[in-house]
């Protein structure tokens, strides 16, 4: 006859970490969309007074010590050793590489045609996404981004008269480097706050950005003014560290495709900056573009992947 065991092992009990209300991680995706789509017309601002490559590395270091100032107040300790490869992968995509492929792009090409990245944007991140973390999106789902993403590049082609330029090149690397920064950053942000995120990938650049900043200030003029020094301000604190704050708080609550879709409203915002920023005219074609994009977002947010 088989006895009892007096000492009863207690349930075990799933802890889990909590998680943003899916609400409250689409408005801070949406934040982090109106902070990006303020990029372009603020680098245009900031090569009023700076180079290319001024800009860059400056708003780098400027970033990083905002992230490394929050990072060290708050004795944040250093990432795991196994986030760090990912770590390396946001830095070069978000902090490196598509500030530099951008900047160089608006050395040559306006605001409206450079949306083209933007608008691909959220379908490459879905593609990666796919790739890296295993999401399946329904059909539904990729239907309509496609739709999105057709409709933003026609409107964008369509602003810039149809005519390709030198430009395209870095425009399209931007693409691919961001959207890979954007899915290891939204990954990461699954297992620690986004805010650690792009601040440690902002400070793991320290040493390749500062030396950068002072050989690039050392070679190229500098012409101070109200513009260049807003624009500089805004692309450091606002699109590299709280717009990338949010972006990534958004993309861990809501996952990652469907987060990537509100970017479909990312080139018509910039558009609307650039009207009231920068002076440029906009087509008839924008309210018909941003109805088509807002269906687009509507279908993305529903479709169950």
């Amino acid at each position: 006859m088989k006895t009892q065991s007096s000492a009863i092992a207690p349930p075990r009990i799933a802890v889990t970490a909590p998680r943003e209300r899916p609400g409250l991680g689409t408005l801070q995706a949406a934040l982090g969309v109106v902070a990006f789509s303020l990029t372009f017309p603020s680098t245009a601002w900031g090569l009023e007074g700076f180079g290319p490559w001024s800009l860059v590395a400056v708003r780098s270091v400027l970033a990083a010590l905002i992230a490394g100032g929050c990072l060290l107040a708050l004795r944040v300790p250093l990432p795991d050793r196994r986030h760090r490869a990912g770590l390396a992968v946001v830095a070069a995509g978000v902090v490196l590489g598509f500030p530099l492929l951008t900047t160089l792009a608006l050395q040559t090409s306006t605001t409206a045609h450079a949306a083209v990245v933007v608008g691909l944007l959220p379908l490459t991140t879905a593609l990666f996404s796919a790739l890296r973390v295993g999401t399946r999106p329904s059909r539904t789902f990729w239907a309509a981004a496609v739709a999105g993403a057709v409709a933003v590049l026609a409107f964008t082609v369509q602003q810039s008269g149809g005519a390709l330029t030198a430009a395209d090149g870095y425009l399209f690397a931007a693409l691919v480097v961001c959207a890979a920064g954007y899915t290891e950053g939204g990954r990461l942000a699954r297992v620690m706050p986004g805010w650690q995120v792009i601040g440690w990938a902002l400070v793991l650049c320290l040493p390749l950005t500062v030396p950068a900043a002072a050989l690039a200030l050392s070679y190229e003029p500098v012409r101070l003014s109200a513009h260049s020094v807003a624009g500089l301000l805004w692309v450091a604190a606002g699109s590299q560290f709280l717009g990338l704050l949010v972006w990534y708080r958004g993309m861990a609550a809501i996952g990652i495709p469907k987060a990537s879709q509100l970017q479909l409203a990312q080139p018509l915002l910039t558009l609307v900056w650039s009207v009231l920023l920068l002076g440029e005219h906009l087509t008839v074609a924008a309210p018909l573009t941003a109805a088509a994009v807002l269906v687009c977002i509507a279908v993305t947010q529903r479709a169950r992947g």
